[in-house]
């Protein structure tokens, strides 16, 4: 049987890649366990970056509607697919490795959800993000409908959301979606560079400001001040920010070990 999707590890650069192109890398019960299964695997061998691709012409099209046609309870059918990706999607959240996704062709439904969970995005140009749900008779799901407001604002993310066009990469470039638009043929190979660029940095230090971010629409300002400083003392007593400040008064790159 082949596989759902692929997980490739290097050191601390850790790749998923979802592998059913001849459905559009729809999510059915079997690529979400194996999607729990990677991110479990990833994280536990220390990946500090975690990339997200798609095999064939598109990231994701959301959920496998001919699985959901298929099934004879299709609530209990929601909740093993549902299930394991938002178990994934909360532990890639509470650790501190980050995620980018690489975007092309169709980002549809639970894509673009998966999309907007990672830290950052690179979209090709053929990129197309959709929200896609309402047009199935869905609300939401795998956490939309807290990472879209907070991308674009409530009354942009009612947009998307509701009028329900899909968004070229262009647009969603200046909408705040995605961070990059490259060439198709680019994508992989900027990506592995992006990623690189953040496994270079102290995982101590971008794995605390990956929370501090997230977290900080729940916090009032005094919070985030106390949050703020917290989080700098512990970095403060790590090796790696010894190693920082010996590399600035050395005037050479720094050589991060995660301690």
């Amino acid at each position: 049987m082949t596989e759902p999707l692929r997980l490739h590890l290097d050191a601390a650069l850790g790749r998923i890649v979802f592998d059913r192109p001849q459905a559009l890398n729809a999510i059915d019960q079997a690529t979400a366990r194996a999607f729990e299964a990677a991110v479990a695997q990833a994280l536990d061998a220390g990946v500090r970056v975690l990339t997200l691709s798609g095999n064939g012409r598109a990231f994701m099209a959301g959920g496998d509607l001919a699985a959901f046609r298929r099934a004879e309870d299709r609530a209990a059918e929601a909740e093993a697919i549902i299930g394991p990706m938002n178990r994934a999607l909360a532990r890639l959240a509470e650790s501190d490795a980050l995620t980018v996704a690489l975007l092309h062709g169709p980002v549809a439904g639970a894509g673009l959800s998966l999309a907007l969970a990672a830290d950052l995005a690179l979209a090709a140009e053929s990129a197309v993000l959709s929200f896609a749900y309402l047009g199935v008779g869905a609300p939401a799901d795998c956490g939309i409908t807290w990472a879209l407001p907070r991308i674009v604002g409530l009354r942009r993310a009612a947009w998307i959301a509701l009028e329900g066009s899909a968004v070229p990469a262009v647009q969603a470039l200046d909408w705040g979606l995605v961070n990059r638009i490259v060439p198709d043929a680019a994508l992989q190979d900027e990506g592995t560079r992006l990623a690189a660029r953040l496994a270079g940095l102290a995982p101590g230090a971008s794995g605390a400001l990956k929370h501090l971010l997230r977290d900080g629409f729940g916090r009032d300002y005094a919070a985030t001040l106390e949050a703020e400083k917290q989080a700098f003392k512990t970095c403060a007593a790590t090796a790696d920010f010894a190693e920082a400040l010996a590399a600035f008064f050395e005037k050479r790159p720094a050589r991060f070990t995660g301690n």
